[in-house]
């Protein structure tokens, strides 16, 4: 059942209105391509708090390039 106009599923209910809205636009997406009901309620949500989370930094990797000054050799 596809959710307009203030109606959304009753998980949707104490989230932000921000992420309740995008949530119930992805649900009705996930629907209109044949997802089952609780799937697309459950997986709309977490991919609408993915896309309104702050982008975190990327990870780095611990890896390091290390460059040379001019003139120093390697022992």
């Amino acid at each position: 059942m596809p959710w307009y106009n203030g109606d959304y599923p009753p998980s949707y209910k104490n989230q932000p209105v921000k992420l309740r809205n995008k949530a119930v636009a992805i649900a009705n997406a996930l629907l209109a391509e044949g997802m089952p009901e609780g799937i697309a309620i459950a997986t709309a949500l977490k991919r609408a708090r993915e896309a309104l989370s702050p982008k975190s930094p990327k990870k780095k990797t611990g890896k390091t390039a290390y460059k040379r000054s001019p003139g120093e050799h390697t022992a």
